[in-house]
């Protein structure tokens, strides 16, 4: 399988919108030198960073790695069925650990996002909070995953929950030696 080139992808997207690297750093609230560095492949973004150059863009996550993925409209599906948005983004060497998201269907479609997290530890959002417009809620079905949001934080554990309005900053990560699994819903869809 061939590795996905971030920065051509980022490049070629950011010209389509007829964009400067300054002017898309500028729609995005991030310094003009990391698009550079990113479209450059001489940085390698964070999740959370690529979500707000792509916010820049007014695309997703989904957008971004599949441009021309077409999703018939179904309402059932396997494991193997479901996209996986971040397993890209990630290497072996990733200090915050693993990351993945796996989503149901077409989200844009039902307005609905529906993913199924795993979270290795040590697994990190980053330290960047999270921020967009949309409201999340997820339950924990496996492990532990320390959820902030706001100047709140919790360490959730298997059957807990949360729902909360994404535009307050938040992050979640994986302090314990297990993995976790999180299945969370989002809307209007996020990634």
């Amino acid at each position: 399988m061939l590795e996905f080139d971030v920065g051509a992808r980022l490049k070629e997207l950011r010209v389509q919108n007829g964009l400067s690297q300054r002017q898309l750093a500028e729609s995005a609230g991030v310094p003009h030198g990391q698009v550079s560095m990113i479209e450059t492949n001489k940085s390698s973004p964070s999740v959370s960073s690529l979500r707000k150059i792509l916010g820049g863009l007014s695309i997703g996550m989904t957008e971004f790695f599949e441009p021309e993925a077409q999703e018939e409209e179904r309402p059932f599906f396997t494991p193997s069925d479901l996209r996986d948005l971040t397993s890209r983004l990630y290497s072996e060497q990733c200090p915050e650990g693993k990351i993945t998201l796996k989503q149901v269907g077409n989200a844009r479609l039902h307005n609905l996002q529906i993913l199924h997290e795993t979270y290795e530890p040590g697994a990190d959002t980053g330290e960047d909070m999270l921020e967009h417009p949309s409201n999340e809620g997820g339950i924990v079905v496996s492990g532990e995953i320390e959820v902030t949001v706001k100047g709140s934080v919790s360490v959730l554990k298997a059957g807990d929950s949360y729902l909360f309005n994404s535009r307050e900053p938040h992050r979640f990560r994986n302090i314990s030696d297990r993995p976790a699994t999180v299945i969370s819903a989002c809307t209007p869809p996020y990634l």
